[in-house]
Formats: C-alpha cells, sequence, structure tokens
C-alpha cells in the first residue's frame, strides 16, 4: 500500500508543519515507512507552500507524488495547481474560506479549518484542523498516532490548544464521511 498526500497553501498556513506532523505520525507511532519532501516560493509568508507525504508499507522508491490519493488544499492558487495531479478516486479537502472556485469529478469534502481554528482561538492551527479532518476522511494514519505526533511536535504550552483543533479536524471529517 502506498498512499501520497499533497499538503498545500500559501506560506504561513503550517502547510510544511502539517505535513512533517503526518509523516512523524504514519513513521514513528504507526509504524510505516513516510518520506515527506516540501516546496515553497522565496516569501517568508504568503508565498506558494506545497509539501508531500508518501507513506508505504514497503521500502520508498520514489519520494514524490505522482498522482495525489489525498490532496489538501487550502488556499484557491494551491488548489488551482494541483487539483488536476489527483487519482480518479482521490480525497480532496478544502477549505472554502479560502478556495472558492473548485471543480472536480472527485468528491470534494469542504472543511471551514480557518473558521474552526478562530473559534477555537489562533487562526494559526488551522493546519492542525485539517491533520484531524485528512485523517478521518482518509485513514491513512490512526487517530492514535496523529494525536501523539501532533502533541510531540508543539510546544507544550500550546498542547490543549492543538488537541483541540485535531478532535475539531476528526469531527468535522467524520461528519462528511459517507
Amino acid at each position: 500500500m502506498r498512499q501520497e498526500i499533497r499538503i498545500c497553501g500559501f506560506g504561513g498556513q503550517g502547510v510544511i508543519t502539517g505535513a512533517v506532523i503526518l509523516g512523524k505520525a504514519a513513521a514513528v507511532y504507526d509504524g510505516k515507512i513516510a518520506c515527506q519532501t516540501q516546496s515553497y516560493g522565496p516569501e517568508a509568508r504568503g508565498g506558494a507552500a506545497s509539501a508531500m507525504v508518501v507513506i508505504s508499507d514497503g521500502p520508498i522508491g520514489y519520494p514524490g507524488v505522482h498522482a495525489a490519493d489525498v490532496l489538501v488544499a487550502m488556499s484557491q492558487e494551491a488548489f488551482t495547481r494541483y487539483s488536476r495531479e489527483v487519482n480518479p478516486d482521490s480525497i480532496i479537502i478544502i477549505d472554502p474560506d479560502t478556495v472558492f472556485n473548485y471543480d472536480a469529478p472527485q468528491t470534494i469534502y469542504s472543511v471551514r479549518s480557518t473558521k474552526i481554528a478562530e473559534d477555537l482561538g489562533n487562526v494559526v492551527i488551522a493546519n492542525i484542523v485539517m491533520l484531524g479532518a485528512l485523517t478521518a476522511l482518509s485513514g491513512v494514519v490512526s487517530t492514535d498516532a496523529i494525536l501523539a505526533a501532533t502533541l510531540a511536535s508543539v510546544p507544550t504550552r500550546f498542547t490543549e490548544l492543538n488537541r483541540s483543533a485535531l478532535e475539531s479536524g476528526i469531527a468535522a471529517g467524520l461528519s462528511l464521511k459517507i
């Protein structure tokens, strides 16, 4: 089983941090093999950002994403650029507050990660909300693994905030699951 995941948006949304946490969940806590790569523009914030995670039960010969099994798009530019580089049966997750024009033959799941994060008190955790939704909708990692990886990756003083963000994302994803 090889799963290719792309998380994309713009700099400052935690796209790369989210991918690192996802890779850690798979490799450290679920005992799978994972590889994470990233690309981003020269801007510190606001430029394009894309991070890829390949998760497998066996060796990974190529660390890149050919056609994503899961696409998380957190900006319009990211959706427009990467929505065509997915499998026919892929899972696409967007934030409808940041991705306005979306059309694809695949089912698109709308998770208001920015709004959920704002309601929890900090927009910075929108990426963690998306990780929860991604976990619930795709099952690429276990909920125990994503929780452990998230809590191991954030400063202690933000543990409860990130736990709430992850749980809110999981709940949002489960509510969309058919």
